[in-house]
């Protein structure tokens, strides 16, 4: 219940604009973490964490998985801010609780099968940056934000990656860092090669974003990008304010991949393609609960029913883009890495490096 309790909070969050006072200011952002100390990650290989988690089975066993998840969970932050506190703190005991028990369980969990879960904590932007009008305050807290993802990447990189495949996954403030990241180390870099795919969920990406990583088309297809947002069938977006619609509208060449297809056409898949979904307890698997299509910039699902669910009024199931389609990007995960092996089979020498 607790995943849709933090719903609830978004929703209500949302109705009040309760924007954050005063300006940014990098006093009350505190220290950058060390990410040499696994107290500063959310999800690591040396440690049991959430990520482990398997529903209805014991916890999974990475180590002997030949590919690496660097997962960048969405907004957690979303509760009362104090004056200029734009980002949150790192030893936040109370937020990383509820980051482990909602992202890291219901989203980050579902790459198990398919490598070792790395998820660093990062100073993440309040949830209400990205409703504020105070456009410089907003950008210098992404920016911080990002600045730790980077640092988390790249001392990764340097002391745990030893040359295996990668795939990167992100969901909603997520995939506002995933972006810039995947540019700065990936598209038409040497590390490419290494990319097995990247799931960047829950915001707009563009194919322009990247100039040598296309968009996913194939299930088992490499190297490439899969991105979609989940609405109700029917669903306009409408944006009150301009600054709104510039952070949050669909822009050109705009990437949605049906995760029942794993394709990016308008094709209508039915739900009895959908392996299984996972909304209010972990272990309580929901088969066939929603189709897919995807309709211009959206993907588009028929409204669930579920216990409880005529008191979800919201037509915008960002909250759930992962967890409607746990089990499908579940095993698609794990599938394009056995694709990836194929196509590159020194990748199965780095198993248990």
């Amino acid at each position: 219940m607790k995943y849709w309790s933090l719903l609830f909070l978004i929703v209500i969050g949302t109705s009040c604009r309760v924007i954050p006072q005063g300006v940014f200011a990098d006093q009350k952002m505190g220290i950058a973490p060390d990410y040499s100390l696994l107290a500063n990650w959310a999800a690591h290989p040396d440690k049991a964490d959430a990520a482990d988690s398997i529903p209805n089975q014991p916890s999974a066993n990475e180590s002997d998985l030949p590919a690496d998840i660097f997962f960048i969970y969405p907004t957690t932050y979303i509760g009362k801010k104090g004056e200029n506190q734009w980002n949150a703190c790192i030893d936040d005991a109370t937020l990383n609780a509820r980051t482990d028990e909602t992202a890291i369980l219901f989203q980050a969990s579902l790459f198990n099968q398919a490598g070792r879960v790395f998820a660093p904590r990062y100073r993440q932007a309040h949830y209400q940056a990205y409703f504020t009008r105070d456009d410089s305050s907003a950008t210098r807290a992404f920016k911080l934000a990002y600045q730790d993802v980077d640092a988390a990447f790249s001392y990764y990189l340097e002391h745990w990656n030893n040359g295996r495949p990668i795939i990167i996954a992100s969901h909603s403030q997520g995939t506002t860092h995933a972006i810039p990241l995947i540019r700065k180390y990936f598209d038409g870099k040497e590390l490419q090669h290494q990319l097995v795919a990247a799931y960047l969920v829950g915001m707009p990406v563009s194919r322009d974003d990247f100039k040598f990583l296309p968009p996913c088309t194939t299930p088992d297809q490499t190297g490439c990008i899969c991105s979609w947002r989940t609405f109700q069938t029917g669903y306009e977006a409408h944006f009150r304010h301009p600054y709104l619609a510039s952070r949050f509208a669909p822009r050109p060449q705009t990437i949605v991949t049906n995760p029942l297809s794993w394709t990016t056409d308008t094709l209508y898949v039915p739900r009895q393609e959908n392996q299984g979904s996972l909304l209010f307890k972990f272990n309580e698997v929901m088969p066939n609960l929603v189709d897919a299509q995807v309709v211009q910039d959206m993907l588009w699902v028929t409204k669930p029913k579920f216990p409880g669910s005529l008191f979800i009024r919201t037509k915008n199931y960002h909250i759930a883009d992962y967890n409607f389609f746990y089990f499908n990007v579940r095993s698609n995960a794990a599938g394009r890495v056995q694709a990836y092996l194929q196509e590159n089979p020194g990748g199965a020498s780095r198993i248990g490096n």
